[in-house]
């Protein structure tokens, strides 16, 4: 999770940005998901390219799984805008920038980013500079999660919980404890009926193949030495089955596979998410 204290982006926020324009730069069309304005808005030094955590070949279905992800939520917020739900929900929104992209559709909507003090600070600021600036329908909602709810803090922000809506949260459960994240699925539960939440949740190492194990190791130990260490991984079904007890009417699970056949079908490269990373999708 990001540090509070400092006005720049977590490095997992970043390194999310630069892996969704790397899938532009070097993947082969047709493009999963195509975004680059997350590396304006970073404007790494010449050669970020050549890090370690950019190798093509190595974190190929990292990559692939980031924009999977990434395509499948806002393709569920274009089908829920199309239905009339006009509020949409980033919890620890980092440098997603559907508002910047998909203004059209942003625009017949109110999107609400929650994020850190000061990394959304430092957004803000870069949005200012590019000249993408702030609509009003963009709310910016800063939320020091040590100390504040994010629930109030959202409601004070203009979202009605009285309305449908859809709520999305990537790569944050395995830096949650249990019973928080538990906590989150008996909040969302409670909004309007029509409401969507869809989330990404880890995988127990157990249950990925030996290749991807290696990976893994290699992404908890870099977590754990920038000190957000993973702290929390779900079976599908269990995942599933929590939500159900926190009051969802509805709620399955959307596996890499899935992914695979929606997105990358027939694709020569062979590009193919990761399987550690799944995604539960619950509706009220």
């Amino acid at each position: 999770m990001p540090n509070e204290q400092t006005n720049a982006p977590e490095d997992t926020a970043a390194r999310v940005a630069l892996w969704r324009a790397l899938h532009v730069q070097i993947d082969s069309p047709p493009h999963v998901f195509t975004d680059e304005v997350g590396l304006r808005l970073l404007a790494p030094a010449a050669g970020w390219q050549d890090r370690p955590d950019m190798d093509p070949r190595t974190i190929a279905p990292m990559r692939a799984g980031i924009v999977s992800r990434a395509r499948f939520i806002e393709d569920l917020v274009a089908e829920r805008a199309a239905r009339g739900v006009d509020q949409y929900v980033l919890l620890g929104a980092g440098l997603d920038t559907f508002a910047q992209r998909r203004s059209a559709l942003a625009a017949g909507l109110t999107v609400f980013e929650v994020d850190q003090p000061g990394p959304q600070a430092w957004k803000r600021q870069r949005l200012t500079e590019l000249g993408y600036g702030i609509p009003e329908w963009l709310r910016l909602v800063p939320v020091d999660f040590e100390v504040d709810s994010w629930w109030d803090r959202l409601t004070a922000a203009g979202f009605d919980p009285g309305r449908p809506a859809v709520v999305a949260s990537t790569g944050v459960t395995m830096y949650l404890t249990r019973e928080a994240n538990i906590a989150t699925l008996h909040q969302i539960s409670s909004l309007a009926p029509g409401s969507s939440f869809a989330t990404t949740f880890m995988l127990p190492i157990d249950l990925v193949g030996p290749a991807e194990q290696e990976l893994r190791r290699f992404a908890e130990n870099g977590a754990r030495a920038a000190g957000t260490p993973f702290l929390s991984f779900f079976r599908p079904e269990e995942m599933v089955a929590l939500a159900k007890e926190a009051g969802f009417a509805a709620a399955r699970h959307i596996s890499p596979d899935e992914l695979t056949a929606r997105y990358f079908a027939g694709r020569a490269d062979g590009l193919r998410p990761a399987e550690s990373e799944q995604i539960l999708l619950a509706t009220t």
